[in-house]
């Protein structure tokens, strides 16, 4: 637990100190975003606020896990260095497509060929290697099974396991991309989903069947690394609440591509090799609301000529709508607060009923 808390303190700490040095460097080199002119007219005042602050976040997490594993004298795990690359990779993919909208003054990056590839390649070296290196007991950080709150015993296969941590790794960091149109709603609503997490690996390791005996034996959890996550979730979560203390509107920088693809492929490396891939889909509610949003206004676009909601992704519906953003922003927290509580408190039940 002193690991958790080290995490935690020293990303908080380097985060909320880091990001004022990194707007001024930002500032200075005009690294400033770039509005679509097909959005909200209200963000157009946005112009040329600091972009790429996702790096500080992903500095931060690895500062703080960094600091954890020395003071701690612990020995990083296969499983939380894994979800750190995972992360730390589509954050360098996400920083080239930032930087390259940046230089060349142009709302879109990398081609998206060039886009697809960087998370195909960084998302599929993830997969197969959380597929090695064994524990003594056997376990690997992922398994082929298809997992809810744990393993459900519906075996993948190795490929098809690829195939499906691909999928959902480019499908929740498409999902905090779509999410991160206002000042400091993704960033607060990650908070949220990587303290849960927090929660996750903890009682895991309470319940690990490493250490369980009796009666308490048939609802163990086989995870190999759970306290080690739950300190690459704090990492990460003490990151967030210091970068949200300068995105917070009205936002004096932003996290751009940079931030929303490596918190997307943080949070579903953790729930892969924490076997929770399905109650991601609970905990990170409001991500799945907002990309749904998007797939409907496309798909019933398509399919009829007409529109949904006023504009896609949901939360850009209720500006146009008249909602003040910090209005829009609350509200949403809340949802993803409510999500959170849910998918909690259906992983414990789980584990009380032992069903």
């Amino acid at each position: 637990m002193r690991a958790v808390l080290v995490a935690a303190a020293v990303a908080l700490f380097v985060s909320l100190l880091g990001t004022p040095l990194a707007i001024r460097l930002f500032v200075r080199r005009g690294y400033g975003q770039l509005i679509r002119d097909d959005g909200p007219t209200s963000h157009h005042i946005k112009r040329g606020t600091p972009t790429m602050g996702g790096a500080i976040i992903i500095i931060a997490a690895l500062i703080g896990y960094a600091v954890a594993k020395l003071i701690t004298l612990n020995a990083p795990t296969a499983s939380g260095l894994l979800v750190l690359f995972l992360m730390t990779g589509l954050g360098v993919v996400g920083f080239i497509d930032d930087f390259i909208k940046i230089s060349k003054q142009r709302s879109l990056g990398l081609r998206a060929k060039a886009k697809l590839a960087g998370q195909t390649l960084v998302a599929v070296t993830f997969a197969v290697l959380a597929l090695q290196f064994k524990d003594n007991r056997g376990l690997s950080p992922a398994s082929t099974q298809l997992s809810f709150i744990r393993d459900t015993g519906l075996v993948l296969g190795p490929v098809v396991f690829v195939i499906f941590a691909y999928l959902m790794i480019a499908g929740m960091s498409n999902g905090v991309n779509l999410t991160d149109g206002l000042d400091g709603l993704a960033t607060g609503t990650s908070v949220m989903v990587f303290a849960s997490y927090i929660l996750v690996g903890v009682w895991q390791f309470g319940q690990s069947c490493a250490l369980a005996a009796g009666a308490l034996a048939s609802k163990c959890y086989d995870v190999r690394d759970p306290l080690d996550l739950a300190v690459v979730a704090a990492a990460v979560m003490g990151a967030c609440f210091g970068f949200l203390w300068w995105n917070a509107s009205p936002a004096r920088i932003f996290m751009g591509d940079t931030g929303s693809l490596a918190l997307g492929g943080g949070l579903a490396g953790i729930a892969i090799v924490t076997r929770t891939e399905l109650l991601l889909a609970l905990l990170g509610g409001l991500f799945v609301i907002i990309t749904l949003s998007v797939i409907i206004q496309v798909g019933f676009f398509k399919l009829t000529g007409r529109r949904v909601f006023r504009m896609a992704p949901l939360q850009h519906h209720f500006e146009l709508a008249g909602w003040d953003e910090i209005t829009i922003v609350i509200r949403f927290w809340i949802v993803a607060g409510l999500c959170v509580a849910f998918g909690l408190a259906v992983f414990y039940a789980e584990w009380v009923t032992g069903a």
